[in-house]
């Protein structure tokens, strides 16, 4: 079976590579958020890294403060419900070893 090879506007190169440089994230994450592969982000980062970081700033994506307080509600949020998930679990083995 025959795949299509995805082709990618330079725009579109130019900007994830900003959002890479700009963000301070893993490369493994951002190229996860765009749907691509790392390798092809970790490519055109070389290729592109230098252009990148001379576009004008209105080109460049902006990691505004509110983008930040987002991801810490939501890592606040997320370490909760582990930390619940995790006392459940705690109470469901003392339960399997009580009835057992």
């Amino acid at each position: 079976m025959m795949t299509t090879r995805r082709e990618f506007t330079e725009e579109f190169k130019r900007e994830a590579v900003g959002l890479l440089e700009s963000s301070g994230r893993l490369l493994m994450w951002v190229a996860r958020e765009l749907g691509i592969q790392p390798s092809v982000l970790r490519n055109w980062r070389g290729r592109l890294g230098s252009d990148a970081s001379r576009a004008p700033v209105a080109e460049r994506p902006v990691s505004t403060a509110a983008t930040m307080s987002a991801e810490g509600a939501e890592i606040r949020r997320l370490r909760k419900e582990l930390e619940r998930a995790q006392m459940e679990r705690a109470i469901l083995k003392e339960a399997v070893g009580i009835f057992s």
